[in-house]
Formats: structure tokens, C-alpha cells, sequence
């Protein structure tokens, strides 16, 4: 194992153990997202309200010194309220740009169903380019500009789906389960002795292991992580196996290849390994799959979850030896 690898792994296990200082429990969230966050994707996280969504992003902006911005996604918002919009500078005689919350590297994009698509395709070119266009003219965002959109599973009046398309643009989609009652226990008592994990966020208890400049360096050494071909070959078939399934209607774009890929190698390194195996594969198959997959209306009728088809494709698809 090289010095950066170790660097990487390092990182991630500090960062892991520094994030649990404020959200309790969620070992599996808080490892999917710093999946999207060191392949430089982005991530759909799905739970009902009040399980910390919100609070889980501004700690991961402050574990890795990265900056972080909130948008309230409602009916009326307007795609220059996210991207930003020139305003006429009268003492300068100018029209300056005043730049809207996109400009950030941490966007949380609450509720992100919420907007019409014309408000929320605003968020398409800065997810997949990295820069965002007002008036004709285009303008970068952070190397390391990272979309944390949340949806509400259950309540539905008043929203607006998010087209395929754009759910494409997600690596990962994540759920994010209630507590177990020990993990609720111990928030409870923290709550009552005045620890609540929102005061301990906002007192410096928590200590920055990453900076904005290192991030992408840390990344990059992902590349490192040895995947092998007969691997490569195991996450094409089970992707493809996506598209023929009797159950499926519409199955993953090769997209969901290199988000397996990528997902993948992330995966290893969090595992302390510098090489994949099968079993990051089948770790990361259904957060990277699940919401690029469209199944039959009978299926659905008879009570089949596209999270049951990837687990019969993945006992479907031969395993590499």
C-alpha cells in the first residue's frame, strides 16, 4: 500500500470517527456519503423529517473544511434564487453578480421535490460540469461542489418528481432510517444534559481532519485502489442484467457502471483495503442502482421493491474467483 492510499484511508477513518461526535448511530449514511464526497458525486438522501439531515451535511462540511450552503426548495423558487442573478450597481455605475447559494462546496438541497423542474433542472449543469451559466456567461464552482438533495418518502401533495434524468445525476441514492432505540436512548439523554449534537457542532468539539486543498488530492488517490478486469467484467453484467430482468421496465444507463465503479473503490478504501472485491460491489449496488431502475407496473402491484430486484440479480450474476 503506497503513502497516499494510507493518507486517504487515514482521512476517511478520522473523518468518520469525528462526524460520530454529533450524529449517533447512521454508520452506514455517514459512509455513503463520504463515498460521494471522495468520487466527487453527488447523493439523494431519503428519510422522513427530523433524523438529521441537515445537521449530518454541516458536520461533514466542517469535519473536511469545506463550506456549505442550504436551499429550501418550495413551489415559488426561481432558478436565479439558486443560481444567482447581475444587479445593477448604481455607485459603480455596473451590473455585478451577485451569486446565489450554489457557490458553495457542500449544497444541501432540501426537500429538492418541492420545486418545479424548471427550478430544479437550475441544479443540472452544476451537478454534471461544475459550473453554472447566468446571462450567457459561465462561471466555475468548487473543484469539490458536492449536491446533498433530500426527499421526503412519504408525504407527496405538492411535489414535483425528479425526472430520470436528473435522478441519473445521483451516484447514490441514501436511506436514512430511523435510530435504533439505544442510539434514540443515548440522543435522548444527551438532549437532558444539555450535549444536543447541535450544541456540540457549534462549540468546536469537532475537529477538521481535511482542507478544501488537500480534498481533491486525497480523492485522486482513489485511482490507486487496484480493481481487476474479471471485477470490471462482474459490475458490466450485473448492470446489463438490469435492463433484461422480466421485472424491470427501465434499467440503469452505463452510468450506473462507472457510479458501481466508483462506489466501489470508495468502498475499499473504507474498508482499509487498496484493492476491490465482490463484496464492495454488492455493498454499494443498491445505493448506486436503486433509483435508476423503473419496474413493472404488475411487479410493483404484487409488492416487489427495486432494492428485492437488485438482490436477486445480484444471486443471478456469477462472482469472479
Amino acid at each position: 500500500m503506497n503513502a497516499d492510499t494510507h493518507a486517504l484511508q487515514e482521512t476517511l477513518a478520522k473523518a468518520r470517527e469525528e462526524v460520530a461526535k454529533v450524529i449517533i448511530g447512521q454508520e452506514h449514511v455517514v459512509k455513503m456519503c463520504l463515498i460521494a464526497i471522495f468520487t466527487r458525486q453527488h447523493a439523494l438522501i431519503e428519510g422522513v423529517p427530523g433524523l438529521g439531515k441537515t445537521l449530518l451535511v454541516r458536520t461533514l462540511a466542517k469535519v473536511l473544511g469545506c463550506d456549505f450552503s442550504r436551499i429550501q426548495f418550495t413551489p415559488d423558487l426561481m432558478p436565479a434564487d439558486i443560481t444567482g442573478t447581475h444587479m445593477f450597481n448604481m455607485s459603480k455605475n455596473v451590473f455585478s453578480l451577485v451569486r446565489g447559494p450554489v457557490f458553495t462546496t457542500f449544497c444541501l438541497a432540501d426537500e429538492i421535490n418541492r420545486a418545479p423542474a424548471k427550478t430544479q433542472s437550475a441544479l443540472l449543469q452544476a451537478m454534471q460540469e461544475r459550473e453554472v451559466s447566468i446571462d450567457r456567461k459561465t462561471y466555475p464552482l468548487d473543484k469539490n461542489f458536492t449536491v446533498f438533495a433530500t426527499q421526503n418518502p412519504i408525504e407527496f401533495e405538492g411535489t414535483y418528481p425528479l425526472p430520470e434524468a436528473q435522478k441519473d445525476r445521483f451516484m447514490l441514492k441514501i436511506i436514512m432510517e430511523p435510530p435504533l432505540k439505544e442510539e434514540e436512548l443515548m440522543l435522548a439523554k444527551r438532549m437532558v444534559e444539555d450535549h444536543a449534537p447541535e450544541k456540540t457542532l457549534s462549540e468546536d468539539s469537532v475537529n477538521m481532519v481535511a482542507s478544501p486543498e488537500n480534498l481533491t488530492e486525497l480523492a485522486k488517490c482513489l485511482n490507486d485502489i487496484v480493481i481487476k478486469e474479471e471485477l470490471i467484467n462482474y459490475a458490466v453484467d450485473i448492470v446489463r442484467k438490469t435492463r433484461s430482468h422480466k421485472a424491470v421496465l427501465v434499467g440503469s444507463s452505463p452510468r450506473g457502471t462507472q457510479g458501481l465503479l466508483l462506489a466501489s473503490r470508495a468502498n475499499a478504501a473504507m474498508e482499509d483495503r487498496d484493492f476491490v472485491t465482490p463484496d464492495d460491489i454488492k455493498a454499494t449496488a443498491v445505493p448506486v442502482l436503486a433509483h435508476r431502475l423503473v419496474l413493472r407496473p404488475e411487479f410493483e402491484l404484487e409488492g416487489l421493491t427495486v432494492d428485492e430486484v437488485i438482490e436477486r440479480i445480484l444471486q443471478d450474476v456469477t462472482v469472479p474467483r
